[in-house]
C-alpha cells in the first residue's frame, strides 16, 4: 500500500471546502509525459464499512473536482454530489488526476492544433498503464472495463471521448460534459466516425449560453453518435442545459444526472426530462 495521506490536511491555514472522504498520494511520476503530479482519490461513504468492490471514474483537472482552497474557480464538489447519490445506490470511486498547468492542452488532445496539443496518447498510457495498477493495487475497485469510466469537461470531455473510443479496452462508458470538439480543426469527428462501435455508456451535454460552436458541434456529435448505433435514453444521453454557461458550476450542476446514467442501472430516460433532440442553436 502506498503513502496515501487523507485531503485535506490538518497542518495548513487554507480554507478547505471538501466534505467526502479523499485521500492524496503525493508526486505520482510519469515517465509517458516525464513530470510528476499529485493524485487525488475519493471513495464513497460505505467504503470504510464493507468489502465491496466500486466503479472507478477517472477525472481530468482534478485540483477543480473536491476543494475550493485549490480550484480555477468554483470546485465541482464532487464528493458531496456522489455522497448525497449514495443515497440511491450510485457509488463509484472517483480519481482526480490534475492537470499540468501548461501542458494542460498538449496532455489533454492527440490532435495537434495552434495552441498545442499531440501528448493525447502519452497522458492516456500515462492513466491506463501508471496511474489505473496503482488504483487498482491499493483500492476494492471493480478493475473490469464494463466499471471503468472516464470523464472531463472542455479539453477533459475530449481526451475522454477520445480514450473512450482509442483504449475500449480499458474504458466502459465516457462522460464529455462541454467538450471542445473544435480543438484540432474538429479531427475528433472522423476519428470517431472511423472507430469501431464501442460497447458502452456515452453521456455528453452543453448549456444554452455557451458559444453556438459548442452547442452546434456537441449536437453534430449526438447525431454521429446515434448513427454508429447507440440510443438516446440507454447507452446516449445528450443533455442542453438551459441558461447554462461554460463553467464548472454548470457541470456540477449536471454531475449528478450524468452519474446515475453512467453508473445506474439501463433505464428509459425521457426525452422532454433530459435530452433535446432539437437544441437551441
Amino acid at each position: 500500500m502506498r503513502d496515501w495521506k487523507p485531503y485535506p490536511p490538518e497542518d495548513d491555514d487554507l480554507e478547505h471546502t471538501v466534505t467526502g472522504d479523499v485521500r492524496v498520494l503525493h508526486d505520482v511520476e510519469s515517465p509517458q509525459l516525464g513530470n510528476t503530479r499529485d493524485l487525488f482519490v475519493y471513495v464513497p461513504p460505505s467504503y470504510g464499512t464493507s468489502d465491496q468492490r466500486y466503479p472507478v471514474v477517472y477525472m481530468h483537472d482534478g485540483q477543480n473536482l473536491f476543494d475550493r482552497a485549490i480550484s480555477f474557480g468554483e470546485p465541482w464538489e464532487v464528493d458531496r454530489v456522489l455522497d448525497e447519490a449514495s443515497r440511491d445506490g450510485v457509488e463509484a470511486i472517483v480519481v482526480a488526476i490534475p492537470n499540468a498547468g501548461d501542458a494542460r492542452l498538449d496532455e489533454y488532445s492527440p490532435f495537434v492544433d495552434t495552441r498545442g496539443g499531440g501528448k493525447g496518447d502519452l497522458y492516456l498510457d500515462f492513466v491506463v498503464d501508471t496511474l489505473k495498477p496503482i488504483i487498482d493495487d491499493d483500492f476494492r475497485t471493480l478493475p473490469q472495463r464494463d466499471f471503468t469510466g472516464i470523464a472531463g469537461s472542455s479539453m477533459g470531455g475530449l481526451i475522454s471521448l477520445y480514450a473512450f473510443f482509442r483504449r475500449p479496452e480499458v474504458f466502459g462508458f465516457v462522460g464529455a460534459m462541454s467538450p471542445a470538439l473544435w480543438f484540432g480543426e474538429r479531427a475528433i469527428f472522423d476519428f470517431i466516425e472511423k472507430a469501431p462501435y464501442v460497447h458502452g455508456r456515452v453521456y455528453i451535454d452543453a448549456g444554452t449560453r455557451e458559444g453556438g460552436v459548442v452547442r452546434v458541434d456537441v449536437a453534430r456529435l449526438r447525431d454521429l453518435l446515434r448513427r454508429k448505433g447507440y440510443r438516446r435514453g440507454r447507452d446516449l444521453l445528450h443533455v442542453m442545459e438551459r441558461g447554462a454557461g461554460h463553467d464548472e458550476r454548470a457541470w456540477r450542476g449536471r454531475l449528478r444526472r450524468a452519474f446515475q446514467f453512467l453508473l445506474g442501472p439501463t433505464v428509459s430516460v425521457p426525452a422532454t426530462d433530459y435530452d433535446s433532440s432539437r437544441p437551441e442553436l
